[in-house]
């Protein structure tokens, strides 16, 4: 962001500025997708092709419960990027710069995704953390403990 912000300053090319973003945009992108959520919040996605011609997310959480500051501030700054190139591309906009828009465009969307993928992660690790504790502790529970009753008499 900081190049597309300060690019003009160093050169007065817009073919350059636009790959050197495209290039740190779609690096940033990878390194959240693949390193950063799972180091930070113990989650990854992906996005798995099926025979019958359609795509499907696959989620998948760590075993563990993540450092609090660091999950705090990789949430913040994965809802705070899209936000900041969508008010970039409202910027552009109003001053007629629609040249610049396409650039703020990929970054938004690769940025929007990465929140919208995490988020629908998250929602699965919490909803399979609740299935895997009710089972620890309801049906898995009970029947643990009714095999006891039967095998030890107790």
């Amino acid at each position: 962001m900081l190049t597309y912000l300060f690019g003009l300053w160093f050169s007065r090319s817009f073919v350059l500025i636009f790959i050197v973003v495209t290039l740190e945009v779609s690096a940033d992108f990878y390194f959240v997708k693949n390193i950063g959520g799972r180091r930070l919040v113990g989650l990854r996605w992906w996005n798995e092709p099926s025979s019958s011609a359609t795509t499907g997310w696959v989620f998948e959480a760590g075993n563990g419960e993540p450092n609090p500051t660091d999950a705090r501030f990789f949430w913040l700054g994965l809802y705070l990027a899209p936000l900041l190139w969508a008010l970039l591309a409202v910027i552009a906009v109003v001053r007629f710069e629609l040249v610049w828009l396409s650039l703020v465009a990929v970054a938004a969307v690769l940025a929007l995704t990465n929140a919208v993928a995490f988020s629908r992660a998250d929602r699965f690790a919490s909803a399979s953390t609740i299935a895997g504790s009710a089972m620890r502790t309801g049906v898995g529970g009970w029947a643990a403990r009714m095999a006891g009753r039967l095998m030890w008499g107790r």
